[in-house]
């Protein structure tokens, strides 16, 4: 509706022509674009005046187009400018101002809208100098004003035509506002309209059937529709006339009717919504809570989801509170009813999992999967999951699994002793999954282990046991929380079972320890140098390019760290030992540090 109401706008004032008051920047007329005479520059002891009355102007005019017009039709205050084309940012478009009743050139709105946002030079024929020039606010891109000379401005011009620019976008910020609060009028005087027809509707109910029958019906209705959370906040919203939204219990919006609704809506806060939940709970009835008359939907005492009303300006009284009650008790069955099917389904794949990572023919593996909806035929990956303040039971199952869709992760899930297990179909992002679970679970203490990618269903077993050994191995390291994939350990897949540490420790100290201590005490970085070198394979070059030192750095490096340790890079043996003391001492040990 604004955009249509701002495209007439243009088209009531397109063949109108204004002038600032007592003469100001009138004495310089716009160019029409093709071809009239260039505006005379204007004097520099003039042009900060002109400015002042065009700026009184423009503030002083409540309508966009208006502004737009008078800005383009005074350009020739900031200097030797002509306005070649005006656009507006309406309804997510720029929609272009008619100039002396030409619209602006093709190719000049096409570079326009190329600039998305920016400010851009423009090429118009006969112009040595051209840009496009956004009128911005605080609430982001108000349009555009394009401007042309016939000379390349001096620094002083530019400036002037800065300020002017600035002013046109605050008079256009100021008038947006306006609007906006005009529009925002008349949306709640509609409301409030409607919400009164509805009231007295009801009212006449109530004289026949008492109103609490009334909303009763009204909502067993909705619920046998099958309309599902959006059907009921409708209802709600149209009998109270507040916003009315559905949330899961972890505060994530999954319906909302009404006006005002946050785009984008925030992101709940783990701590805070469960502290929310708690204490509704423990009161009767609807509790507000800020801004919100809430509800809890929890058939047999489990929490489904939360059902609210917006109601800032506390107008609820005790329709509303019975509305609001009537509308969570018919939504509880089909939130029940959602709920089971999800767990029939998470059960049905929690089963092929257990199977897939016991070892099951593939003939039933494959029939199985299309049951679920599951592609087996796919490159699979073992992902194993352990955050230390969450046992693995049901709940921090549903938890993992909401965190891999979120993060586009088809797999499915099961869970064992202290970890949860994903069978996924794609190689999971180095950080993803770990980021949405820490926000998820409140706290980053967690540990995700990957295996290398299976081919097959008969070596997905072989593969959890890749993943549990790296979600060991990054347990057990300096850095234990994260994720670790098995095909980067390197060599410390085949060091052994993992579990004696402190030997390792040991070993890298026996070898690199003099290194280390030089380091720490020197702040030098031998033992990286030596582990670089071992990574480019004994390449000087190599090595030198990817340290971004000179050659004869690393020379007199690799000769330090012959004196230090006592230990000689020409012997295969001590070689061999280095370079598993500097693989051990960055995988496992956590390098410097």
């Amino acid at each position: 509706m604004a955009g249509s109401r701002s495209y007439s706008l243009y088209r009531h004032y397109s063949h109108r022509k204004g002038s600032l008051p007592r003469g100001g920047a009138g004495r310089h007329p716009t160019a029409v674009r093709g071809g009239s005479r260039p505006p005379a520059r204007t004097p520099a002891g003039h042009a900060p005046h002109e400015l002042v009355e065009l700026s009184r102007a423009l503030f002083g005019t409540p309508d966009e187009v208006e502004i737009l017009r008078l800005a383009m039709d005074h350009i020739a205050a900031a200097g030797p400018y002509s306005a070649e084309a005006g656009y507006l940012h309406v309804g997510g478009d720029l929609v272009p101002s008619p100039r002396d009743g030409q619209m602006p050139a093709s190719a000049v709105s096409r570079r326009v809208r190329e600039l998305a946002g920016q400010d851009g030079n423009v090429t118009v024929p006969g112009r040595p100098w051209g840009r496009a020039l956004g009128l911005r606010g605080l609430e982001g891109l108000h349009g555009y004003l394009v401007v042309t000379s016939r000379s390349r401005p001096t620094e002083a011009e530019r400036s002037l035509l800065a300020t002017l620019v600035r002013h046109t976008a605050a008079a256009l910020s100021v008038a947006f506002a306006h609007r906006r609060r005009r529009e925002d009028a008349l949306e709640l005087h509609r409301l409030r309209h409607e919400r009164t027809a509805l009231q007295r509707q009801l009212i006449s109910v109530v004289a026949e059937l008492g109103y609490e029958r009334a909303v009763h019906a009204l909502m067993a209705g909705v619920a046998a529709s099958g309309g599902g959370e959006e059907a009921v906040t409708r209802a709600l919203h149209g009998l109270t006339g507040l916003p009315a939204l559905v949330e899961d219990r972890f505060g994530r919006l999954k319906s909302w009717t009404g006006p005002s609704r946050p785009v984008p809506y925030p992101e709940p806060d783990p701590v805070r919504q469960d502290e929310m939940l708690h204490a509704v709970a423990r009161q009767a009835g609807p509790v507000r809570v800020r801004d919100r008359l809430i509800t809890l939907i929890r058939p047999h005492g489990e929490i489904l989801g939360v059902l609210a009303l917006v109601d800032a300006r506390d107008e609820a009284d005790e329709h509303t509170v019975l509305a609001l009650e009537h509308a969570a008790a018919s939504l509880a069955p089909e939130l029940t009813h959602l709920r089971s099917l999800a767990e029939v389904e998470l059960r049905l794949h929690r089963e092929l999992a257990d199977d897939l990572l016991a070892g099951t023919d593939e003939p039933s593996a494959y029939a199985r999967s299309e049951a679920v909806g599951h592609d087996l035929h796919r490159r699979h990956y073992v992902v194993v999951v352990q955050w230390s303040n969450r046992p693995a039971d049901d709940s921090f199952v549903r938890t993992v699994g909401r965190a891999a869709s979120a993060v586009g992760m088809r797999s499915l899930l099961t869970r064992r002793s202290g970890h949860v297990v994903l069978v996924a179909d794609d190689r999971p992002h180095a950080r993803a999954l770990y980021e949405v679970l820490a926000r998820e679970t409140g706290t980053r203490s967690g540990t995700i282990g990957v295996s290398a990618p299976s081919d097959s269903l008969n070596d997905i077993p072989h593969h959890y046991q890749e993943a549990q050994r790296a979600l060991d191995v990054r347990r057990h390291s300096r850095e234990r929380y994260g994720t670790t994939f098995f095909d980067e350990l390197g060599l410390y897949r085949i060091l052994g079972p993992g579990n004696d540490y402190r030997e390792l420790e040991t070993f890298v100290q026996e070898w690199l320890g003099q290194l280390i201590d030089y380091d720490s005490r020197h702040h030098a970085t031998l033992v990286e140098t030596l582990s670089r070198y071992f990574d480019c394979g004994g390449n000087y070059d190599e090595t030198a390019e990817s340290l971004a030192i000179h050659r004869s750095t690393l020379r007199y490096r690799l000769q330090r760290i012959r004196d230090i340790s006592g230990n000689d890079l020409a012997n295969v043996e001590d070689r061999l030992n280095l370079q598993v003391a500097t693989r051990v001492w960055k995988i496992v040990l956590g390098g410097p540090g």
